[in-house]
């Protein structure tokens, strides 16, 4: 996407979806309308670049909540990842697990409109989580508040995104990775259902179609009619295929359906129904007995309260690649 262990988080905010009110998790020194006096369209005109960006590109969903989540999960939702190496440093986007990240140029050309109207106000790691909670309302998800006050981080360093959980990753794997960061079972199942728009290449999975495990055969887990469907598409290892075959250009719980059908591509979410704990998670999501739309809101927000820098730590960078 250190703990919550490490950083309280006040559960102060009420969300209505549905007619359900979800208690929302807020991290000490962030909160809804941070922005209001010192910058009050900022909300407007970030919505207003990612709608125009989404208008020429449907794929920037699943961009923006990919960067979103590859940046908190290092350093905390701090930027970091947007900053550029040095002739002295090697930043966290030079790591393999970061070459395929975009949407760098939606946050640049949002940061660069709102400098316009309040300079030197609102930090690149706050215009991150309100792009990813725009693209995620614009594609059908939820529309939900964001509390802000992040400031930038001035560190990256490439050997920090070590800790980004691999495609392939088993349940435990996964689930210790995420409570590493203070994340919950629910919490993993729920980011991991950012993969309703989400996109791989068939590298990260052939194995599971042609020789799983050695055995010269297709994983059986997997549904045979996607695995035909898959062999057929993968005729090389950069072939993109979508995660969701239903829905792929809409936030909704579609995913979990398919999980429960056991057509999950990567491994990592097929793991998601070997683990009791997860398993009746998604199958929750699936059956509509947990509210997708008020769960997934929840996590992201627990995820955006990271190890976030606030007060007078980190600093309002002018441009979102570079510290001051």
């Amino acid at each position: 996407m250190g703990s919550r262990g490490n950083s309280v988080l006040a559960m102060v905010f009420l969300l209505l979806f549905a007619g359900n009110v979800e208690v929302i998790g807020q991290s000490s020194g962030l909160r809804v309308g941070f922005y209001s006096r010192s910058c009050r369209n900022v909300e407007p005109i970030v919505r207003g670049v990612v709608q125009r960006f989404l208008g020429r590109d449907r794929t920037v969903t699943a961009a923006l909540l990919r960067l979103f989540f590859h940046d908190c999960f290092v350093r905390g939702c701090d930027a970091s990842l947007l900053l550029n190496s040095t002739r002295t440093n090697r930043s966290e986007k030079e790591h393999g697990a970061n070459g395929s990240v975009r949407g760098y140029d939606l946050i640049d050309a949002a940061k660069a409109e709102v400098e316009r109207q309040c300079r030197g106000v609102v930090s690149c790691a706050d215009i991150v989580a309100l792009a990813t909670r725009d693209s995620i309302a614009l594609a059908g998800g939820p529309d939900y508040p964001v509390p802000t006050g992040r400031r930038d981080g001035r560190i990256s360093i490439v050997n920090d995104a070590n800790v980004l959980p691999d495609p392939n990753s088993n349940a435990n794997g996964a689930i210790q990775a995420f409570a590493n960061k203070g994340l919950t079972p629910q919490d993993l199942v729920l980011l991991l259902g950012a993969h309703t728009v989400g996109i791989t290449h068939c590298g990260f999975f052939r194995h599971r179609l042609f020789n799983f495990r050695g055995t010269g055969r297709a994983d059986p887990s997997m549904d045979p009619a996607l695995v035909r469907q898959l062999q057929r598409a993968c005729t090389s290892d950069s072939v993109e295929v979508f995660l969701d075959q239903g829905t792929p250009f809409r936030v909704d719980k579609v995913f979990f359906d398919q999980l429960v059908s056991n057509r999950a591509i990567l491994i990592i979410d097929q793991q998601l129904r070997v683990e009791q704990r997860t398993d009746d998670i998604v199958r929750a999501l699936a059956n509509g007995t947990l509210n997708f739309n008020a769960a997934f809101a929840q996590s992201m927000t627990n995820m955006g309260n990271l190890d976030v820098l606030t007060g007078t730590r980190g600093e309002i960078r002018r441009v979102c690649s570079a510290v001051n």
